[in-house]
């Protein structure tokens, strides 16, 4: 397939769309990642090895087959391309522009590995799919034919969107449930415009509705409907409400004005950028400006929070991590990002209470790297007497996310559920410890990635897909 076009990344660097500038960028909530051009496009995929064994599609947790879309895109043929990554993707505009590639397929890339610099396969990807939209290439979801039963997904996050798309392809009828006003989950409120601006989600929520898919939103499952009614209402149920219980501090201060969770700053913020009225921003509360950011944390989430924070205009944004930047657990090219937008990175430092209320600062403990912990990284260990405050009005703690309690929130003390409070489901097919109900994503897994849950959802779909298809199941229910 146009082998000549390929294995070009001996006489070809890498490269990446061209960022906006710093200053330009930190001032907007748009995308800083330009688009590629045709032939850059084409350029870039032709770095690619078309090696035997494509780490970089065993590395992906959708097994995208990359190396093919790759060499489609060198050849010019864009269409076909598009319609490979979208065989195993259901978002692949979305996974484009948010995944971790540098930890997932970019970071596995055979030609990575030697020191050539790996093929730019987010970017890619993420123009593959732009294009398709553009020039008409996405076709509206319509069923060979409508089928009777009927599935209630809870919760529109990717996990759930995900499995929504692959049962209606299908002809099942599909009611998905969630507790926010808009569709999308964290993917619509959780992550920030600049790495995923809002409209790349809403078109593939439109394309969802009018493919029939029925959305009941500002429902709360538990108080405005109950569990049991919709497991009445349907055939088979997916749980896909993912984790928003913020882990907190137990720490002196804990409970000041001016100490807010990750996900309401990071909501609050998403929230304007669609027009609505927000209180707790417009009052000052979840707002940055002219104040001095401490953001607590070193994953993702704390990226979009330092990075927020700098462009609703603070005066200073400084972000506290145990360990250094070596062990980080989010994204380097995030921290990248945000290093050159002007956030301060204080590593090896570790809240050990607050002052003031409203806060007016982190009491921080100094840290060294012990022995590798259960995990193999090294624990962090505190440096004795080398305490001291960093000033803060506001303080935002990006710890990561627990499970709420379902079984008791929902009345359904049946439900299985693990010692962290997660889903007890089956590995394979996604079936919960009730007959017809599924569970898929990071109420299962854990706080995890959106590729993840779209791969779950997927998943969970096929197995809901063949539960259906027997007589005796349905009948059953």
């Amino acid at each position: 397939m146009a082998v000549q076009r390929m294995l070009k990344f001996v006489t070809l660097g890498k490269e990446m769309p061209e960022k906006r500038p710093p200053n330009l960028r930190a001032e907007d909530f748009h995308e800083i990642y330009r688009e590629f051009a045709d032939q850059k496009a084409a350029e870039q995929s032709g770095r690619c090895s078309q090696c035997g064994v494509p780490y970089c599609q065993s590395h992906c947790p959708l097994q995208n087959n990359i190396p093919d879309w790759l060499a489609l895109t060198a050849a010019g043929r864009l269409q076909e391309a598009y319609e490979v990554s979208q065989a195993t993707n259901t978002f692949p505009e979305i996974c484009g522009r948010i995944c971790p590639q540098d930890r997932l397929c970019e970071g596995n890339c055979v030609i990575e590995q030697s020191g050539h610099g790996t093929v730019t396969i987010g970017a890619i990807e993420k123009y593959i799919t732009d294009t398709a939209w553009e020039r008409g290439w996405v076709k509206p979801i319509r069923p060979h034919a409508e089928r009777t039963e009927s599935v209630g997904i809870i919760g529109a996050g990717p996990g759930g969107l995900a499995a929504a798309d692959v049962l209606r392809r299908q002809g099942v009828q599909v009611t998905v449930y969630d507790r926010y006003d808009r569709a999308g989950g964290l993917m619509t409120y959780g992550i920030p415009g600049f790495k995923l601006e809002k409209p790349v989600v809403m078109q593939r929520i439109d394309q969802l509705e009018q493919g029939g898919v029925q959305f009941v939103m500002n429902c709360r499952v538990g108080e405005d409907l109950s569990f049991d009614a919709i497991r009445g209402q349907h055939d088979a149920v997916l749980i896909a409400t993912g984790v928003y219980k913020a882990r907190d501090i137990a720490a002196p201060g804990v409970g000041a004005e001016g100490i807010v969770a990750a996900l309401d700053f990071l909501t609050a913020s998403n929230r304007k950028s669609f027009g609505d009225d927000v209180e707790e921003f417009d009052n000052g509360t979840l707002d940055a400006a002219g104040k001095r950011v401490v953001v607590i944390g070193g994953g993702d989430t704390a990226m979009d929070c330092v990075r927020t924070a700098i462009r609703q205009g603070a005066i200073s944004v400084k972000c506290l991590y145990r360990r250094d930047k070596a062990n980080m657990p989010g994204s380097m090219r995030e921290v990248q990002n945000a290093e050159e937008e002007g956030v301060e990175f204080v590593w090896l430092s570790a809240p050990k209470g607050f002052t003031g209320n409203p806060v007016s600062g982190v009491m921080v403990q100094k840290m060294r790297l012990g022995d590798p912990d259960a995990t193999g990284r090294q624990a962090p260990e505190v440096i004795e007497g080398a305490d001291y405050v960093e000033p803060a009005d506001l303080v935002i703690q990006a710890l990561g996310f627990e499970p709420e309690a379902l079984p008791a929130l929902w009345g359904v003390p049946e439900l299985a559920v693990t010692r962290w409070g997660t889903i007890k489901a089956d590995f394979r097919t996604h079936a919960t410890s009730l007959p017809g109900v599924y569970a898929a994503g990071d109420i299962v897994r854990g706080a995890s990635l959106v590729v993840w849950a779209i791969r779950d959802g997927r998943d969970a779909a096929q197995s809901m897909l063949a539960y259906l298809a027997q007589p005796s199941a349905v009948a059953a229910e």
